[in-house]
């Protein structure tokens, strides 16, 4: 019985942003141009920089996702419903800046070894010398973002 209430916790973890690693869950609005520009640095950079991270997105203007973001906010102590929010591990961002990709990289980190640091840094320097050769190369990296379909209640 015991074991059951701690799987389900474990797989209910995932449905409301609690990200493990380097996984980031963005809960977004597709009116948003903050989560535009969060969603653009993701897919743009992140993606190809660190070999291992996912990306979950979850759009809040669905109403069958509204339970995912309340909780996240909760999770985050957020007051405002304010978006993008962005979780990366324990860290949780609200809106976007060009000025935090350094904090949002580093929130990537956090439980990174140094070797998959070290690729890291390697992946940027190469999508600085020449980013399209680079994520041409890396096109299977598209498949690290996905969009969390909404869990349907049952009524």
């Amino acid at each position: 019985m015991k074991l059951s209430k701690l799987v389900f916790a474990l797989i209910g973890g995932a449905f409301v942003g609690v990200a493990n690693g380097a996984d980031i869950t963005v809960y977004y609005s597709p009116t948003c141009p903050h989560c535009h520009h969060a969603r653009d640095f993701i897919s743009s950079a992140l993606i190809y920089e660190y070999n291992d991270l996912k990306v979950s997105e979850i759009d809040v203007t669905n109403i069958d996702n509204r339970q995912a973001f309340v909780d996240a906010l909760f999770k985050c102590g957020y007051q405002s419903g304010g978006v993008p929010v962005l979780v990366i591990g324990d860290k949780c961002f609200q809106g976007y800046a060009d000025s935090m990709q350094n904090d949002l990289r580093a929130a990537v980190e956090v439980d990174l070894s140094d070797a998959q640091k070290s690729a890291a840094a390697a992946n940027k320097a190469a999508m600085e010398q020449d980013k399209d050769a680079f994520v041409a190369s890396h096109a299977d990296r598209k498949s690290a973002i996905s969009e969390l379909k909404p869990q349907k209640k049952n009524k």
